[in-house]
């Protein structure tokens, strides 16, 4: 099996990458403190410049390429905000990208990759359909192809959120993640227990079609159907022939929640009413599983937002429904 990325190399990439990407805040939160008995801080990657954490892996696997490939193109398949990453950093260093995307990825996220000058092929109606679509692309134009997660440059990248945390917050007892491919969730997870080792760090994903979470369960890479949610930017498989992510999240996480529809509307709802973010459901399961009592903590707790890029008039919907209770 692929050695797993290691904390020398997450440092690596955190310098590599620091001029391209944003420190973002680790905040306080008081409301969500009060209801965990213990200190909760939110890693506010919804701040970041494309409004994720793809943003990390993305600049630092597209950075490690030599010019040659990258004037060839770059090409990935995505859920909306890996794509929107590979179309920003591409740009920024000059180079043609292509976004491959199901018919499942909101249409505000499909016009930031648009807005970015990428081409965008839209194929079938699941993550997998669109990797299909990528693949064939890549052997049709001789592309280079950009991992969604399961990478060792992406998974070095996401893990520099991690050094963050563990610098601005050096006893952090409890990490909550959003975990879905396991790009994310890996790469915090190496680089919080290599500077802190009794740190505890938990992946939190939907009920509808978690597939890591599913993998984990089977104790081998498994397919799950994927099914619209509010988490959208959870959805999609983690591949049969995972190379990376599926062991390190094995061997890194400490315990994996899972969330229903309404808990997660009720952390988008609680972002915006009262912590003041911008938070789409993928980002917000953290805030959730909190608000449902579903993590316990004996030291301060970190939530990781991983990003913010929801349809407005989805997410006016989710803030008002919830104001008048309609969405109870």
């Amino acid at each position: 099996m692929t050695r797993p990325v290691t904390l020398h190399e997450i440092e690596v990439a955190q310098k590599q990458i620091s001029a391209h990407v944003l420190r973002t805040p680790l905040r306080a939160s008081l409301a969500l403190s009060e209801r965990a008995g213990v200190a909760v801080y939110l890693k506010l990657e919804n701040h970041q410049r494309t409004g994720s954490f793809k943003l990390r892996g993305a600049t630092n696997a597209i950075l490690r390429l030599d010019q040659g490939r990258r004037s060839r193109g770059l090409i990935t398949a995505s859920t909306g905000n890996h794509g929107r990453a590979v179309a920003y950093a591409a740009k920024a260093l000059g180079a043609r990208a292509m976004i491959c995307m199901s018919t499942l990825v909101p249409a505000n996220k499909v016009e930031a990759i648009r807005h970015l000058g990428a081409e965008i092929h839209t194929a079938g109606r699941s993550q997998d359909d669109a990797m299909l679509e990528a693949e064939h692309l890549v052997r049709q134009k001789g592309m280079y192809f950009v991992p969604p997660f399961d990478d060792a440059a992406v998974i070095a990248g996401q893990g520099t959120l991690g050094l963050e945390i563990a610098s601005d917050l050096p006893e952090t007892a409890v990490v909550l993640v959003p975990l879905s491919g396991g790009g994310l969730a890996s790469g915090v997870a190496a680089a919080i227990k290599g500077r802190r080792s009794s740190a505890r760090i938990v992946g939190v994903s939907m009920e509808r079609g978690a597939a890591m979470a599913a993998s984990l369960a089977a104790g081998v890479p498994t397919n799950v159907q994927e099914v619209e949610t509010l988490a959208d930017s959870l959805g999609g498989g983690i591949g049969l022939d995972n190379r990376l992510t599926f062991q390190m999240c094995r061997d890194l996480l400490d315990d994996v929640i899972l969330l229903g529809e309404e808990e997660i509307a009720a952390g988008i709802h609680h972002a915006a009413r009262i912590e003041g973010e911008t938070v789409e459901g993928a980002g917000a399961v953290g805030i959730a599983a909190l608000l449902a009592r579903k993590v316990k903590a004996d030291g301060p707790l970190v939530v990781v937002v991983s990003g913010g890029n929801i349809d407005p008039v989805a997410h006016r919907a989710i803030v008002d429904g919830y104001q008048s209770g309609e969405a109870r």
